[in-house]
């Protein structure tokens, strides 16, 4: 990347300075020179104030991803270089929405002669792509922000089990939900009641939204429900209990909603996705030996509008108890009783045990940078995703003054959660709901990428490969 000093430039008008940049990068697209000039303006401004911008490019800024674009047009210090989807209309909204006015490709393939260009890579794309573009863009020495899920198959997994060793990109699997205020208080607040031993997850929520092509109520594109939607919550599992699930069995129904999400009746093929479950967990012991393991309870209704919570997070200790609610966005802190509890032989008197409320709507009440930032709307996840970035940000910076770049939710932390997703869906007990084994939709080229990188030995082949042949 060429790297430009202006000097005695004082207070530039900004119009003269993005013309002169034009001049030195002249492409065959004007538009695309135009945008990069923007880029390196925004980069100029930043040096002012010793910081660098952060090139980003965008894959499937769908909406997700055009939740990103509405936090990352807050930050002064990102500005969005290049986006990429087959969808025009896809491509059409987010340029309108991103700052800077990106050049758009509708195929990787173009995108990725621009990779010396591209500081930071978000993937929002469906998911069935994500374990093939974390492959193929991994070989760089970019950073990457993949939503979750990081896989949705068996073989998608084994492949960037395979491939993590070798992978040169920084990677961060975008779990928001970590950073839901409500969330992240309760998850501060753990030691207060003692060894954890029982945790229950409830969603109770409106059915998935509509997507292009409906990709996201097709089992082999989204991984099913207990991937696609309860990744997130496997994630917080692992992240509360501090233990990796030992073994765990589902209930769930398919189908219910079929009529609500326009199955073709006439396809007898079609597997509806999960529409409700109960997948019961137990964590791995404190101790080698012990039976007193952490249990676990994930509760799952997508035909639940209107419930009061959408979300609650309940834990149990053996000092205490905090439960999480949103979107009231509070978290209630609950101690067992004290010596008051003298007369065992009635239930505790009122006064013996101890309550707390956090409200945690004012994020000054969760996180010590709260006003450090900028303005922002809540979002579809309580302003997790504002929070994210900061985050992200702050790990970029890091990493250029010479520390190490250390993700939040690491590649490995997704892995383990589409595993855990993965499991409970091998393991459903019988009932209507059958187990039914993901096989995730791939073009051919993305096929014989996880062959390869599956193939021992063939990894160097695979990372040559990568560079000639995206989807």
């Amino acid at each position: 990347m060429i790297r430009i000093a202006i000097l005695g430039c004082g207070v530039c008008n900004r119009d003269n300075v993005v013309q002169s940049l034009v001049v030195l990068f002249r492409s065959p697209s004007m538009h695309r020179a135009t945008t990069f000039a923007s880029c390196m303006l925004c980069a100029f401004q930043q040096s002012l104030t010793h910081r660098f911008t952060i090139l980003l490019t965008f894959f499937g800024p769908q909406m997700m991803g055009q939740e990103h674009i509405s936090y990352i047009n807050k930050y002064d210090s990102l500005c969005i270089a290049f986006i990429c989807d087959p969808n025009y209309s896809s491509l059409a909204a987010a340029q309108e929405m991103a700052d800077g006015s990106p050049t758009a490709f509708q195929n990787e393939k173009e995108l990725l002669d621009h990779v010396n260009d591209i500081d930071l890579l978000v993937i929002a794309s469906p998911n069935y792509m994500h374990t093939p573009q974390l492959l193929r863009w991994g070989q760089h020495n970019i950073t990457i922000l993949c939503e979750k899920p990081a896989a949705i198959s068996e073989k998608q997994v084994a492949a960037l089990k395979a491939a993590q060793p070798h992978l040169k990109a920084n990677i961060w699997i975008a779990m928001e939900y970590r950073f839901m205020p409500a969330i992240n208080k309760l998850v501060q607040l753990l030691p207060y009641i003692g060894a954890i031993k029982k945790v229950s997850i409830r969603e109770n929520r409106y059915p998935f939204l509509t997507k292009i092509e409906e990709w996201n109520k097709d089992v082999h594109k989204s991984g099913d429900t207990l991937v696609e939607k309860c990744c997130h919550f496997f994630d917080l599992f692992r992240l509360i209990t501090a233990k990796e699930m030992k073994s765990c069995v589902s209930k769930v129904h398919r189908g219910l909603l079929s009529d609500h999400y326009g199955y073709d009746e006439t396809d007898n093929n079609v597997i509806p996705i999960i529409d409700s479950a109960y997948v019961l967990l137990d964590f791995e012991p404190d101790s080698p030996g012990s039976q007193q393991s952490a249990l676990g309870c994930l509760e799952l209704c997508m035909f639940a509008e209107g419930s009061r919570h959408q979300e609650e997070i309940i834990v149990t200790g053996m000092r205490g108890r905090l439960e999480a609610y949103l979107p009231e966005n509070k978290v209630f802190l609950y101690q067992r009783p004290t010596s008051l509890w003298t007369d065992k032989s009635k239930p505790p008197p009122q006064g013996s045990f101890s309550e707390e409320v956090y409200d945690c709507s004012d994020l000054n009440n969760v996180y010590d940078f709260a006003d450090e930032l900028p303005s922002m709307h809540a979002g579809y996840h309580y302003c997790s995703t504002a929070i994210e970035w900061k985050y992200l940000i702050d790990a970029i910076h890091d990493a250029a003054d010479g520390g190490k770049f250390v993700p939040k939710v690491s590649l490995e932390d997704g892995i383990k959660a589409v595993e855990m997703g993965i499991a409970s869906l091998n393991n459903i007990a019988s009932n209507e709901g059958i187990a039914t084994k993901v096989t995730a939709f791939s073009s051919k080229s993305a096929d014989n990428l996880l062959d390869m990188v599956l193939n021992a030995g063939l990894f160097d082949e695979c990372k040559s490969n990568v560079q000639q042949h995206p989807e």
